[in-house]
């Protein structure tokens, strides 16, 4: 029957990987990349967007501004890779910014971080899957209707690709993520190539004028630059993720993580500043209502940037512009892949430290933790059904959780120089940590200032839902963490050690004379138990004498206590027997035997052990009580092995005690 239950769980993840075999499942550079940086790398096809969006507020005379914007994105994003990199060198167990802020900050800027995070990577999922149907959706018009279950069923399918290992995983995503480089680079160097020929290729909105939302002059043109600022700083999302991954990574773990955080950046960076000046060259224009572009024709419908910038460089109906729009739909359903190994491993730290349920910190049989990631696929699929699978409702609750995180990591980090900065000597080193800490220093600045302008822009848009999540969730760790420390406090052993028991009085539960029961008196009695009683409960005056006829018939050769039920209770009565046997001695113990079917099928269940469930579930909570279950296999079960009727019960007993001789001497 196990078999039969196990088998759909073997076709959908696969089988089993013994505990030695880790190593054999460790990530090279190249599986590394597309399995922690799909996220970083897939932001390239809406980053860019994202600024001219925010910029289009003001018209088209603040276009001007785009390069100023997306170099301070890439400063930042420079400095998040380089303070990162030091991170999976200084913290090789992982746990990215949570063990930044709690090595350094304190252990409320570490659960700050870890909450942050967690919200963070629930909505990476929503997001990407979100963005990516988005796109589906628009070359299928028919699957409109079915975008909230079509998102659902994908984040199904990551989960799966994830609970098969990592390493599995890493092969699936290969080939998308390296197919969205490839393909953009190859669009971005054609047209770069047709600019220098002097052939510039046109957007399909370069002709379309935009009407201002906002006449931006002082104050106001500071707080477009800085939301498109923000906006445009999607791009660094994600790139935490390496450094809490850092031990998925083949040896050495640190340099390899490091290194593959560096070609991240090297290629998000590059493919970012050619997207931009792709855009700004072929005069993309993009704006939050089509309605706002002068001389757009009536219905018209915008596309992407990465769309129009695909159509201006190799032709509308051209196989290349199909090639982009197919991988930029893949590459941002699987950018949420990042969260799946992000969120896992994050959620096993905080398992590990008593901050979350002990089961997230066990990895599966696949060498995964897959309770994270049926977690996190839950949270992510209730999220895109609470929203519609709705982008626009969804980005304005992203990057908020990403940008704590990086503050809070910036600003270990320069602690964390300081720190040995005090004791360290004059010389190269010194000078270094102080680079290391400047660095560090500008990135936590710069960190803070966009989560400020974030948390203002975005609050009102649905940012708010991550402002209540975040302290709730941090709360919820705290109270794990002190039922935690308090379980461990009351089950400290004391000095003296534990206290035998002075005597032990065994109860036998029977309803009725059959097999189960002559099993479980024969078990109590070979307990050797100071006392035995078995107990029924008196609820119908005929069958109870009907059991105590056949019961002295037998001559079972344990006594049969009748306990009333005026008001044909069973649980009552039993529990106030049992303590009335408690109490004579705080020393003794009662030793309750209950027995109990067990079937093979879930419906049989529902037919047999409900009053035995309930009854166990009330004697568990009374202090000196314990209670043994003494199970019968039924047929539907399998063959049982044991056939207790083998010999008359009484003998059997007798023959028990003979044999048996007590493992403490009282």
């Amino acid at each position: 029957m196990s078999r039969i239950l196990q088998l759909p769980k073997r076709i959908l993840v696969g089988r089993p990987i013994r505990s030695e075999l880790i190593s054999d499942h460790l990530l090279p550079k190249k599986l590394a990349l597309p399995v922690f940086c799909s996220d970083p790398l897939s932001s390239n096809a809406y980053a860019t967007e994202e600024i001219l969006l925010m910029l289009s507020l003001g018209g088209m005379a603040l276009f001007h501004l785009t390069w100023w914007v997306a170099g301070a994105v890439i400063l930042l994003l420079l400095v998040v890779v380089a303070s990162y990199r030091q991170t999976c060198h200084a913290y090789p167990n992982g746990g990215g910014a949570y063990a930044v802020a709690g090595a350094n900050l304190g252990r409320d800027a570490s659960l700050v971080a870890a909450s942050a995070l967690l919200v963070d990577y629930v909505l990476t999922v929503a997001v990407s899957v979100a963005a990516g149907v988005a796109n589906i959706v628009a070359a299928f018009p028919a699957l409109v209707p079915h975008a909230v279950s079509v998102s659902v069923g994908l984040v199904v399918v990551l989960a799966l690709m994830n609970l098969r290992g990592v390493r599995e995983s890493g092969t699936i995503f290969a080939i998308p993520t390296y197919g969205f480089v490839i393909s953009v680079f190859i669009m971005i160097a054609v047209g770069l190539a047709r600019m220098a020929g002097g052939d510039t290729p046109t957007a399909e909105s370069a002709s379309y004028g935009i009407q201002p939302d906002h006449h931006a002059s002082g104050l106001l043109l500071v707080a477009l630059v800085l939301r498109a600022f923000a906006s445009g700083c999607t791009a660094l999302t994600g790139v935490e993720a390496v450094s809490n991954g850092v031990p998925h990574f083949k040896k050495p773990k640190s340099a390899n993580a490091a290194n593959t955080l560096s070609i991240m950046g090297g290629l998000t960076v590059t493919m970012f500043a050619g997207l931009t000046a792709l855009a700004l060259a072929t005069h993309v224009h993009v704006v939050d209502n089509a309605a706002r572009l002068i001389g757009a024709p009536e219905g018209y419908s915008q596309r992407t940037v990465i769309a129009q910038l695909g159509a201006a460089v190799f032709g509308g109906n051209s196989i290349f512009f199909y090639v982009v729009q197919v991988f930029t739909a893949a590459i941002l359903v699987l950018a949420a892949n990042t969260a799946f190994n992000g969120f896992p491993i994050l959620a096993s730290i905080l398992g590990g430290d008593g901050y979350l349920p002990r089961q997230l910190h066990r990895r599966g049989d696949r060498l995964v933790f897959s309770n994270g990631i049926v977690i996190l696929a839950a949270l992510a699929g209730l999220l895109i059904w609470a929203f519609d699978a709705s982008t626009t409702r969804l980005i304005q609750l992203y990057i908020i959780g990403v940008f704590v995180s990086f503050t809070l990591s910036q600003w270990g980090m320069v602690r964390h120089w300081t720190t040995r900065l005090d004791g360290s000597p004059s010389g190269a080193a010194r000078r270094s940590m102080h680079r290391a800490r400047i660095i560090n220093g500008v990135g936590a600045v710069f960190t803070a200032l966009v989560l400020v302008v974030v948390l203002i822009t975005k609050f009102t848009h649905g940012a708010y839902i991550v402002v209540i999540a975040m302290p709730l969730l941090y709360l919820l760790m705290r109270g794990i963490h002190r039922h935690y420390s308090r379980i461990a406090l009351e089950t400290t052993p004391s000095a003296s050690g534990v206290t035998l028991p002075a005597r032990i009085h065994g109860v036998v539960l029977v309803s009725k004379l059959h097999e189960p029961t002559l099993r479980a008196l024969a078990f109590a009695r070979a307990t050797r138990p100071t006392t035995l009683t078995a107990v029924t409960v008196r609820q119908n005056p005929e069958e109870t004498d009907a059991l105590v006829r056949e019961w002295d018939l037998r001559g079972i050769p344990v006594p049969l206590k009748i306990l009333n039920s005026p008001y044909r209770d069973i649980t009552g009565p039993v529990l106030a027997y049992v303590k009335d046997i408690g109490t004579k001695s705080p020393r003794d113990v009662v030793c309750v035997f209950i027995p109990e079917y067990v079937v093979g099928h879930w419906w049989e269940q529902l037919l047999h052990n409900q009053s035995a469930l309930r009854l166990k579930a009330r004697l568990l909570f009374q202090p000196g009580v314990m209670v043994t279950n003494v199970p019968w296999q039924m047929g539907s079960a399998g063959p049982r092995t044991v056939e207790v009727n083998a010999v008359p019960v009484e003998a059997s007993l007798d023959r028990a005690d003979e044999q048996r001789t007590p493992v403490v001497s009282r």
